[in-house]
């Protein structure tokens, strides 16, 4: 008798991130830092596994090297199973064909042998590039309860907000009549979270059609969502009123880590009844200087702080030299700010190197445009980088 998993989830974490600029030049957006200890992937996989869900696919495609070494065999995430576990599936050579995802339903297409392999009655399906703690599980029942072929977690968002979404308009009883992809002028705020439950049978069905449709883009949210409805379908949203962030510009990355400081942060990654998993450690940093302080800052383990840290977010090992201000930014591992350079509404990758007086970004603006700089780049001494520039490489004058 073939052993079965009753729900897998398949985690979409390919993306190129192209609006993150120099943070995803050389690695995919899901493995971007995130709140002095994190990636963006560690949020799905805490959820899966806080939810009872030990079976993951990771799809990955864009430079995917970091991404797969930060995995591993998913011991942090408790996902080392000898039956399940994660899994990273990356485009390979099929018989008949070879072809990098085209698209979200084809990367779930290329990988139904997977599924199969676990015999599941559900498919979770997730995007790899957002921040939330959301339990799967009572989306599942809620999927269960409802007798849906498909259900699609939704949040509301801001009538202004709206177009930049998938919209569901549904009727009172959660069920949905019509699915819009970024609507000019939308009828409701009801948007796509882009996690979907489906019954597993019905959902590769659905994706064989899509991939035999010369006509497809081979997107969920374009073709096989709308398809789906319009064979008349059981469809269901669920609404989730938690926190969640799509950190897909430089902008809600920011914001996203401001998020987690504070007394009464709005985002609450200390929550030790939904832990959120990581393979780096957070500890007070080694080394406060007697002219060092530190301020509503979040601070990872081995960091040596000389000057003035306020409402940061600091990575390991980043050095805050004597006499330098870092303020409203987030300046991840291994990076050095030296003496007297002001850092502020910045993301500092990792690696960085800021000279000797440098001024990158704009003081006391909060309104200010976020400067980014890009892995391993130095800023030579006294140069100042103005609010909203992207670096990739070195800025020596």
């Amino acid at each position: 008798m073939q052993r079965k998993k009753e729900c897998v989830a398949m985690l979409l974490a390919g993306g190129q991130g192209s609006r993150l600029y120099a943070l995803t030049t050389n690695i995919a957006k899901p493995a971007v830092a995130f709140g002095a200890k994190y990636r963006i992937i560690d949020f799905p996989l805490s959820n899966c596994i806080n939810s009872g869900i030990d079976t993951v696919g990771v799809l990955t495609q864009y430079q995917p090297l970091i991404l797969n070494e930060y995995i591993g065999n998913g011991q942090p995430w408790d996902l080392d199973r000898t039956y399940g576990g994660v899994h990273i599936l990356s485009p390979y050579q099929a018989k008949t064909r070879s072809s990098w995802y085209e698209g979200t339903a084809n990367a779930i297409y290329q990988n139904l042998h997977f599924m199969k392999m676990y015999n599941p009655e559900y498919v979770l399906v997730l995007s790899g590039d957002h921040i939330y703690k959301m339990d799967y599980a009572a989306m599942l029942n809620a999927h269960k309860k409802t007798g849906a072929d498909c259900t699609i977690a939704a949040i509301n968002v801001p009538l202004s907000e709206a177009s930049r979404f998938g919209i569901l308009n549904t009727n009172p009883d959660g069920s949905i009549y019509q699915f819009e992809e970024k609507p000019k002028q939308p009828k409701s705020t009801l948007a796509s979270m882009g996690i979907y439950i489906f019954n597993a049978k019905k959902l590769f069905s659905y994706l064989e059609a899509d991939d035999a449709n010369p006509n497809s883009s081979k997107d969920f949210g374009k073709d096989v969502l709308p398809t789906m409805l319009n064979s008349g379908e059981k469809m269901f949203a669920y609404e989730f009123d938690g926190y969640w962030k799509d950190v897909g510009t430089v902008a809600s990355l920011w914001q996203a880590n401001m998020d987690l400081l504070g007394e009464s942060p709005e985002f609450d990654v200390g929550d030790k009844a939904w832990k959120i998993h990581s393979r780096n450690p957070l500890a007070p940093p080694e080394h406060i200087g007697k002219n060092g302080v530190v301020k509503n800052s979040m601070i990872a383990l081995g960091c040596e702080i000389n000057g003035t840290v306020e409402n940061c977010i600091l990575g390991s090992n980043v050095i805050v030299e004597e006499g330098a201000i870092v303020k409203d930014a987030v300046v991840l591992a291994n990076s050095v700010i030296k003496a007297n350079a002001v850092v502020s509404y910045s993301i500092i990758d990792e690696g960085v190197t800021v000279g000797k007086n440098a001024k990158i970004g704009v003081e006391k603006d909060p309104t200010a445009e976020i400067v980014v700089l890009g892995r391993d780049i130095t800023v030579g001494d006294g140069v100042v980088v103005s609010e909203g520039q992207k670096h990739e490489t070195d800025i020596l004058a």
